[in-house]
């Protein structure tokens, strides 16, 4: 089955992939910006994920599947690759395991270490969301905002609230796969995988996916990465300071 995407100008390939609980839609603003400068964006919704198939099976070896088999139904090569959280996993995934399709990495606020579970209230929340009692997109958030307290994470969450029919509300995700399987998101990348082209990580400011340690394990895998930091900005950099993340990956292009 193929991912779904919306592409965005013409020019070489640049592909945006979210993170976990993400869609493509968090990646529009930015994504319009880079296709501006000469890029033909690709902002795909990973399985499970916005508007893309729902599957049983959720790891980075059957995403980065997805990814080449998105790739070769568009005739996709020397791609730029962009990833953030559970989509940079996949980004390296995918680059370590089909090096030739990719130009450059770009991985946002993830390294390729494991990473202890810590999604599961944000699960557990989503889970009490009734939809036979839930008629507005203030229903659903007076619900989650009784487990989440930051208003970002809410809506950033809600984004994925969409009319089943004109009648009742629902959730793109596919919750019970991703409830079942978050144990995969946090998974380091394989011992093995490796990529010798040009990659770019970057890292909030505020945020402790990447420590000074990590920095190490990325060489070894990534051996001619370089290291960026966003100020200002926490998990969701690329939200949290757009400017400066763009201006950044712009410089490294």
């Amino acid at each position: 089955m193929l991912l779904h995407s919306q592409i965005l100008g013409e020019g070489n390939p640049f592909v945006i992939l979210h993170g976990f609980l993400g869609m493509s839609d968090n990646w529009k603003t930015l994504g319009t910006k880079f296709s501006e400068n000469g890029y033909q964006v690709h902002l795909v919704d990973l399985r499970n994920h916005g508007r893309s198939f729902h599957d049983i099976s959720h790891n980075y070896q059957v995403m980065a599947k997805d990814l080449k088999e998105y790739c070769s139904h568009y005739n996709l090569e020397n791609i730029v690759l962009l990833g953030h959280s559970m989509g940079g996993k996949t980004a390296m995934e995918f680059t370590t395991t089909y090096p030739k399709i990719v130009s450059k990495l770009i991985v946002a606020d993830i390294g390729p270490k494991e990473y202890p579970l810590h999604h599961q209230d944000i699960l557990k929340a989503l889970s009490l969301l009734d939809f036979t009692q839930i008629e507005s997109r203030g229903d659903a958030d007076k619900i989650l905002s009784e487990y989440i307290s930051e208003k970002g994470i809410r809506q950033f969450l809600l984004k994925n609230l969409y009319w089943k029919n004109k009648n009742k509300l629902g959730l793109r995700m596919n919750l019970t796969v991703l409830s079942n399987t978050i144990d995969e998101v946090g998974k380091p990348l394989r011992e093995d995988a490796n990529y010798q082209g040009d990659t770019l990580f970057l890292k909030g400011q505020h945020s402790g996916y990447i420590s000074e340690m990590d920095e190490i394990l990325i060489k070894k895998h990534f051996p001619k990465a370089i290291i960026k930091e966003i100020s200002k900005a926490g998990h969701w950099l690329h939200a949290e300071n757009p400017s400066e993340f763009y201006q950044i990956v712009t410089n490294f292009l």
